[in-house]
C-alpha cells in the first residue's frame, strides 16, 4: 500500500502546525519576546515542511517495517 503525496502534504501541514506553535511557545519562554518567537516559527515552519515532506515521500518508497497480504483466491 502506498500514500498519494497529496496525503503526504496534509499530514506535513497538520504536523509543523503542532510543531511551530510549540517551537513559538517555547521560543517565548526562552527570549521573553513574542516578536522573536514568531520570526523563529515563521522561519522554521516553511524549512521543515519541506524537511517532512520529502522525508515521508522517501520512506514511502521503502518497504522497511511494511506487511504485505496477499490477495485471497477463491477457487470456485
Amino acid at each position: 500500500m502506498t500514500e498519494k503525496p497529496y496525503r503526504s502534504i496534509v499530514k506535513t501541514i497538520s504536523w509543523r502546525t503542532i510543531g511551530t506553535i510549540d517551537t513559538m511557545v517555547i521560543s517565548w519562554l526562552v527570549t521573553g519576546k513574542p516578536d522573536f518567537a514568531v520570526t523563529i516559527g515563521g522561519i522554521e515552519l516553511f524549512t521543515k515542511m519541506l524537511l517532512y515532506f520529502f522525508h515521508e515521500r522517501t520512506w514511502n518508497r521503502l518497504n522497511f517495517g511494511r506487511i504485505t497480504k496477499s490477495p485471497i483466491e477463491y477457487n470456485i
